[in-house]
């Protein structure tokens, strides 16, 4: 509870970019342009994999759903963001707050645990291509993608329960362009421990041990790549997961350096920076990498073009 001296806090104000004034409309317009292009790509990426019977191997049901997250990921942030740069900063109830938070980290986990099991495809695919059609058939894939999006909303409950019972007194100003946990768990009155430790475990959970089970994937498929005789094998097996190396490598190296292993006292210019690498970049990244490398998308994304024109 607050003191006698102090004002219960019931909405914060995030400062979002009011420090860079000079840049405000080059910051706008590049967000709304890359918010657009994410927009229109991911939601290409789910209308090719939905209705092209080309695109109905595990990997692309994969893909649909690593596209469904970064569109959860970015319009649970970027619009209030584009809102907080007009204004120079906005206002979020506390409710508001926890909804959006909840969401990040809801499509975060998912996110993560989609990639674990798109290396696993990728494992069975190269390490043992002969039981491929059996071990990856609809019905493990569907599991695999309903753990995925369900774990995480189930374990999250638990830091809700500690992070309702949170009480903010005095400061609401939080200097970020979301409600991010630690930003706004700084400005917290009360007590901070179990929150603090129920999000490290779930951030091990599913960071670290996704990241393990991706680190243990990858040698096994680089042995096996290794030992392929010709060099034009080789090329060829390492490009069917390329593209998902580098999207774990830009999302597990940013998220480990923000919540995982912070390296000092962060300036906000820097958390901001690093938030902007994994809730932008990389949901921009995902599918120009994914469709301009992958043959069979981009033949599809071809028919569907040549389909519409011959309707029209």
């Amino acid at each position: 509870m607050c003191e006698n001296n102090e004002t219960s806090v019931t909405e914060f104000l995030l400062l979002g970019f009011n420090s860079y004034q000079e840049t405000k409309t080059i910051l706008l317009i590049v967000f709304l342009l890359i918010y657009s292009l994410i927009l229109t790509l991911n939601l290409l990426i789910i209308l090719l994999v939905t209705t092209s019977p080309h695109l109905k191997d595990p990997m692309y049901i994969f893909l649909k759903h690593l596209a469904l997250t970064d569109l959860v990921l970015t319009s649970n942030i970027i619009p209030n963001m584009l809102h907080t740069i007009i204004n120079d900063g906005s206002r979020i109830t506390i409710t508001a707050c926890y909804t959006q938070y909840f969401f990040h980290c809801f499509s975060g986990y998912a996110q993560s645990l989609i990639l674990t099991s798109m290396s696993f495809d990728r494992y069975i695919a190269i390490c043992h291509p002969l039981r491929y059609i059996s071990v990856m058939n609809p019905k493990i894939c569907s599991y695999f993608i309903f753990w995925s999006w369900a774990t995480g909303f189930i374990l999250l409950q638990i830091e809700f329960i500690s992070l309702s019972n949170l009480n903010f007194c005095g400061s609401n100003i939080i200097d970020h362009f979301f409600c991010d946990f630690a930003p706004v768990l700084s400005i917290a009155s009360s007590d901070t421990n179990n929150a603090q430790w129920e999000d490290f475990a779930l951030s091990v959970l599913f960071t670290i041990v996704p990241l393990a089970l991706v680190v243990t994937s990858y040698i096994c498929i680089f042995i096996t790549i290794l030992k392929i005789s010709t060099t034009d094998g080789r090329r060829k097996a390492f490009s069917t997961c390329s593209s998902h190396l580098i999207i774990i490598c830009t999302y597990f190296g940013t998220v480990l350096t923000i919540y995982i292993f912070p390296t000092g006292q962060n300036t906000s210019y820097e958390i901001k920076l690093k938030s902007l690498l994994y809730t932008i970049l990389t949901p921009f990244l995902n599918p120009i990498l994914y469709s301009m490398r992958n043959k069979e998308i981009r033949k599809s994304c071809y028919r569907q073009f040549c389909k519409i024109f011959k309707d029209t």
